[in-house]
């Protein structure tokens, strides 16, 4: 009760109370702040994936506008040689609005990244939004083989059986490409998975299904069991270190990050910015209200 009352009484704070906490979590407003994020983490040996927050837009103009921002980031990261690639929501682009439209704005973003011989990564929202933006999926990547990436989430009772029919797309010459994650909506129980430990079971069958069959993994988790169960099954396929990446939010568990590239692993750090980070912010508190207590040690406790 209290973490969901924290929730609902944190966007009404100052915005620059609230500011306290996201800015460990998020790059910045601008895009220089952007840029200067990424460079600091390639600097340290790490990989990133940009994103401009903005998702569950309301009008078709909006979408023309994220649009062009997002081909203005990436003409900017190519300037600067960041090593990084991008990931886009497609609700920002008008998913719920006009499937097409949508689709035409992604592809102009993919386009422009495969102009540079860069990638662009679909992100997976809640679940209204899944048969959809796998379609959508499905069509870049028909188009842009080796420009484009797709989200799962392991919480999903369908995902695994998703793989599976996507398998269809794949080639060794280009294979599909995937950030396995937990997933962070909030969910009905008979189509997403609620205990830890079967998330988590889930989490490793779906990476074990993706070394079998020559998929590439972006092992995108902060939990020490599932780093651990996925250190096994590379061992276990023995899977060369360019097959797979590990991934992890910006700002979040440093010293776990470095025990993977200490290994020797490779490591890429989702990189969020933009004017949208108040509602980014507090959208995730509301899907998520056991991030309340750890937001209000955030304030008081670094670390």
């Amino acid at each position: 009760m209290f973490n969901k009352l924290i929730a609902q009484l944190l966007p009404y704070m100052p915005k620059k109370l609230i500011w306290v906490f996201s800015k460990r979590y998020i790059a910045g407003i601008t895009l220089d702040d952007a840029v200067a994020a990424a460079k600091k983490h390639n600097e340290q040996g790490m990989m990133v994936t940009l994103d401009i927050l903005g998702e569950f837009i309301k009008t078709l103009d909006e979408a023309e506008r994220n649009r062009d921002e997002y081909i203005e980031l990436i003409d900017r990261v190519e300037k600067e040689n960041v090593d990084g690639n991008y990931s886009v929501k497609p609700t920002m682009f008008g998913l719920l609005l006009d499937e097409e439209v949508c689709y035409q704005h992604i592809r102009a973003i993919v386009a422009k990244a495969a102009s540079y011989d860069n990638f662009i990564r679909v992100d997976m929202e809640d679940s209204p939004c899944t048969t959809s933006t796998i379609n959508l999926y499905r069509k870049l990547k028909a188009e842009f083989p080796k420009n484009c990436g797709l989200v799962v989430q392991s919480y999903m009772k369908r995902t695994l059986q998703d793989l599976k029919d996507l398998m269809d797309i794949h080639t060794d010459e280009t294979p599909l490409n995937y950030r396995l994650c937990k997933g962070i909506y909030v969910e009905p129980a008979d189509i997403a998975f609620k205990k830890y430990e079967e998330i988590n079971d889930n989490f490793l069958k779906e990476l074990e299904f993706m070394f079998e069959n020559g998929v590439y993994p972006g092992i995108a988790t902060h939990d020490k069991p599932l780093i651990e169960g996925a250190y096994k099954l590379i061992e276990k396929y023995n899977v060369p270190k360019e097959k797979y990446e590990f991934q992890m939010l910006y700002g979040v568990t440093p010293e776990l990050r470095k025990s993977i590239l200490d290994k020797g692993h490779r490591m890429r750090i989702y990189v969020p910015y933009g004017k949208q980070w108040f509602g980014y912010s507090t959208r995730r508190l509301k899907e998520n209200p056991k991030m309340a207590s750890h937001i209000i040690k955030a304030l008081f406790i670094r670390g």
